[in-house]
């Protein structure tokens, strides 16, 4: 059995990508959360994510593993959170708890920003841009900014998403063509 395996971080980077462009569409008020946002939540930002994790782990790829399970369990427990809300005798999630999620995700990001240091430039601007768009998250359920506070958010988490499209995508389209047609830095 060959050890020859594909990469498995396009998959996860386009689950993650796809995802947080969509719900960021929501957050700058451009349409409403609905199933559609909620289903890729599930489907693509958490079981394809975890998925890639699982795969990154056979490759011994321990920034890979973490990132993507990690983040694929986001995705699950925010449809969660976000669906189970208040409903079926379950208490409702206060604003406070969650500024406080979304800063201790923004806690873990930043970590795993500094983790990506060595390693390509794309990377480090999904990262990094994830970093501020929890704090800025936890920041707008804290205070309650709700007016262009918010919207701001979701248009840096439209970047964010989409910086992780263009990783993703730069990995596929360069590995194909066994040259560097997107540069990743």
């Amino acid at each position: 059995m060959s050890d020859n395996l594909a990469n498995p971080a396009p998959l996860g980077l386009m689950g993650f990508g796809m995802t947080t462009v969509l719900l960021n569409l929501h957050n700058a008020g451009i349409f409403e959360l609905n199933a559609g946002i909620l289903a890729m939540g599930i489907f693509y930002g958490g079981l394809a994510q975890v998925i890639a994790g699982t795969m990154e782990f056979k490759k011994a790829n321990t920034f890979g593993t973490t990132a993507f399970t990690s983040y694929g369990l986001f995705w699950l427990s925010l449809v969660f959170l976000t669906y189970f809300n208040g409903k079926f005798g379950i208490a409702g999630n206060s604003m406070a708890f969650m500024a406080w999620y979304l800063f201790m995700w923004g806690l873990f990001t930043f970590f795993m920003w500094i983790a990506t240091w060595k390693g390509a430039r794309a990377l480090q601007v999904v990262f990094l841009t994830l970093t501020i768009l929890f704090w800025m998250l936890a920041a707008r359920d804290a205070f309650d900014w709700t007016g262009t506070w918010a919207v701001l958010t979701g248009y840096e988490g439209i970047f964010c998403g989409a910086s992780a499209i263009y990783f993703a995508m730069a990995q596929v389209i360069n590995e194909y063509h066994g040259k560097v047609v997107m540069p990743v830095g």
